[in-house]
């Protein structure tokens, strides 16, 4: 009997290192922002390709909040606030905003309801975003040589603040 228990306080602790844990990344670093990095992305019910489709997201560049991460997957909440699961390889780090609430939302050339107004953007539009402060972001939407930019109201703006 002292054999078997000399034996099991030996092996015990070798057991429990040899035990598979959850890797740090699954659970670390979440709720973040990211943005589709393509044109179609399937959204999922759950984190693999076996999965149902629920539907199909068609805007490079949508912001979306990752809520959980689990392996190659991303939980994800659109502006709508569904989730769903998508293939990490589609999300970027870069950040993007997508203008949201009713009427148009004023783009400024500063960040203060004084400064000149530039453009009258519609809800749904999306765009690059940049550094906020005071109420107020940098935004561009369209290509980078030919792009539209100025400061938009943060509260206008899905993808700005903290997830």
């Amino acid at each position: 009997m002292k054999t078997l228990r000399f034996l099991f306080l030996l092996l015990a602790p070798a057991a429990m290192l040899a035990a598979p844990s959850a890797p740090a990344q699954d659970t670390d670093d979440v709720p973040y922002w990211a943005s589709l990095t393509t044109d179609k992305a399937n959204m999922r019910v759950g984190p693999g390709g076996s999965y149902r489709i629920v539907w199909v997201y068609q805007r490079k560049g949508l912001p979306l909040k990752v809520v959980r991460r689990l392996s190659g997957w991303r939980m994800v909440e659109d502006p709508d606030g569904e989730r769903s699961w998508v293939v990490s390889r589609f999300l970027s780090r870069e950040r993007t905003a997508f203008v949201m609430g009713e009427g148009n939302a004023e783009m400024r050339a500063e960040g203060s309801e004084s400064a000149k107004l530039l453009w009258k953007l519609e809800p749904g539009v999306t765009g690059r975003l940049g550094d906020c402060g005071n109420g107020w972001c940098r935004f561009s939407v369209g290509e980078e040589d030919a792009a539209r930019r100025g400061f938009v109201r943060e509260e206008r703006l899905w993808g700005a603040g903290e997830p």
